[in-house]
């Protein structure tokens, strides 16, 4: 491939008016000092997105310029195309003009992309020539395009008893994770492992689990909030010897195999740390583990300007929520199942009212994502800091507002509800189903009632119901029998247009893209209040507060799946009919 002659990158950005002299000077000066390319450099500091940087690349190399996701993918050619070599040259085959090009974000690689043609022709394929696209599109591409499991696959296939001893005896600290390390590794076992979090972090999975099952180690990723196989089964005769790795990886006791154990490892990735809390459970057919992923770089960054409204929740939701948090003193209650993301609503209002002018203290278990700008205390009850005792701790450390991770047991609820009584604003969680169900958590914990709503300013019950993807959302017909089923009227919503969708590579063929909240608020009214400091049943506050113009989880649930947000299936799964 000749090397054209070629313009700088910055004189090619000037020249189409998308960068200032000035800022050009900032991004040669952050080059330097960083020892990155200008382009990048420019990126990093806002002055550019990554479409102006692959255009003017473009240009520079004499190359056309690509819009990758408006292309079809060549799946034959990109399945001859070796996974580390894919990733090397950040290239993607696509089908333009009746042949195929090789779409890559960096044309700088000219050997590394000479390479791949060759190769491609040394298997009987054809290329066209080359093309410059966006890197974030290239990547997307990359990571949903099965090339991760394809890694997985013949990780699975490759293991043999031989290298089994070799992974039970290697330690590592803090490892470095990438699909070129992945595919160089001798070790099946170790390569196997590494590739399924490498896949599960490629489909921004929360969890990995695998399962010990009677025909072999089964591999599942939680994608918003649901569980989806991924791998296996793996032949059981191998079980042990995985386990054992992700237990050298946490630092546990692999000797120990019937007792469960809790452990933590970290990775690096792209320059980026990711941390991960392992749970190993032994089960009838072995141990079973779950790896929770906590990418804390990736959700701070979200969290300098996450906002309630960025959540999902409705407008008059965070209306009145907006108006709860602002208040001098009293408390926020969130309520909501595991994993309902109550946590993430609480550091969305904290991070709405850290001005920088009140102290802001929280204690957690675990401090999951950084707030800056806030104090935060993880719980550390092996050595005797529980949330009672933090908080004690937290009312003489001077505090403004404070948030509690949850309310657990009856003495953390006295001194939450003391804090909020004496000028405090409190913040904190506990575990129910609905806003009545926390009335009778807190009777249960022995707190007089009146004291529980003379603290309380509002109740936030939610729910994460995931967004159909837009890629392939398809209106689907609902039959009589199902609005039945589902508590919905057929007369009223028996021509409402209902959606779905369809399974496609850009959802992995869930049918859903990402999730939002929904939420029910309870207002407290001095009728509500009179109601609960009287013990009225749980029945009787319901029926008052939605006269009063309370808006139900479930109506706000089937209110998105009227607006095509959702679908019926989803609704039903994370609410009760009423």
């Amino acid at each position: 491939m000749a090397l054209p002659k070629r313009k700088r990158i910055g004189e090619i950005l000037c020249g189409k008016g998308h960068l200032r002299e000035d800022d050009l000077m900032r991004a040669l000066e952050a080059a330097r000092a960083e020892g990155t390319r200008v382009g990048q450099a420019c990126i990093k500091l806002g002055l550019i997105d990554d479409e102006k940087l692959a255009a003017a690349l473009a240009e520079q190399y004499g190359l056309p310029f690509v819009e990758v996701e408006r292309l079809e993918v060549d799946e034959k050619t990109l399945e001859l195309i070796p996974v580390d070599m894919l990733y090397r040259a950040a290239v993607i085959p696509v089908r333009e003009g009746g042949g195929t090009l090789l779409a890559t974000s960096d044309p700088t690689n000219i050997l590394i992309l000479d390479d791949v043609e060759r190769f491609i022709r040394s298997k009987g394929g054809s290329v066209k020539g080359i093309a410059v696209a966006q890197a974030r599109a290239v990547e997307g591409i990359l990571n949903r395009g099965g090339t991760s499991q394809r890694v997985m696959k013949e990780a699975t296939e490759g293991i043999d008893l031989a290298s089994l001893k070799v992974a039970e005896e290697e330690e590592e600290g803090e490892g470095v994770l990438s699909i070129e390390k992945i595919t160089q590794d001798s070790s099946p076992v170790v390569k196997l492992v590494d590739t399924t979090i490498y896949d599960a972090l490629s489909k921004k999975a929360s969890d990995i689990h695998l399962e010990s099952t009677g025909e072999g180690l089964i591999v599942k990723y939680r994608l918003d909030g649901v569980l989806h196989k991924a791998a296996g089964p793996v032949d059981r005769k191998f079980q042990p010897s995985i386990i054992s790795r992700i237990k050298v990886m946490s630092e546990l006791d692999i000797s120990e195999r019937r007792v469960p154990q809790d452990g933590r490892f970290k990775i690096k990735l792209k320059d980026k740390t990711i941390d991960f809390r392992v749970s190993i459970m032994p089960s009838i057919h072995g141990e079973d583990a779950v790896i929770r992923i906590l990418d804390k770089e990736h959700i701070t960054k979200e969290f300098r300007q996450l906002r309630l409204d960025l959540l999902g929740f409705g407008g008059d939701e965070v209306k009145l929520l907006r108006r709860f948090i602002r208040e001098p003193y009293g408390m926020i209650l969130v309520t909501g199942p595991t994993g309902s993301g109550k946590t993430t609503t609480l550091y969305a209002a904290v991070s709405e009212i850290n001005t920088g002018g009140e102290k802001i203290v929280t204690i957690e278990d675990p401090v999951e994502y950084e707030l800056p700008g806030v104090v935060q205390i993880p719980v550390n009850e092996k050595k005797g800091l529980t949330f009672a005792r933090g908080l004690r701790s937290i009312l003489r450390h001077d505090p403004d507002k404070i948030m509690v991770g949850e309310i657990r047991d009856p003495e953390t609820a006295q001194i939450a509800i003391q804090a909020a009584l004496t000028g405090h604003l409190v913040f904190t969680t506990v575990h129910a189903n609905n806003v009545f169900d926390v009335i009778g958590r807190f009777i249960h914990m022995g707190i007089e009632p009146y004291n529980f709503v003379s603290s309380l300013n509002c109740v936030l019950a939610q729910r994460l119901v995931r967004v159909i993807c837009p890629r392939c959302r398809a209106a689907v017909k609902i039959t009589r029998e199902e609005l039945a089923a589902s508590g919905l009227d057929p007369g009223k919503y028996g021509d409402s247009v209902f959606y779905k969708g369809g399974g496609c590579d850009e959802c992995y063929g869930t049918g859903y893209r990402g999730r939002k909240a929904i939420a029910e608020l309870l207002d407290l009214s001095d009728e509500i209040r009179d109601m609960i400091a009287g013990r009225h049943p749980p029945s009787a506050i319901k029926k008052k507060a939605v006269e009063s113009g309370m808006v139900t989880l479930r109506q706000v649930a089937v209110g998105c799946v009227l607006r095509g947000e959702t679908s019926l299936d989803e609704v039903n799964r994370i609410t009760f009919v009423e």
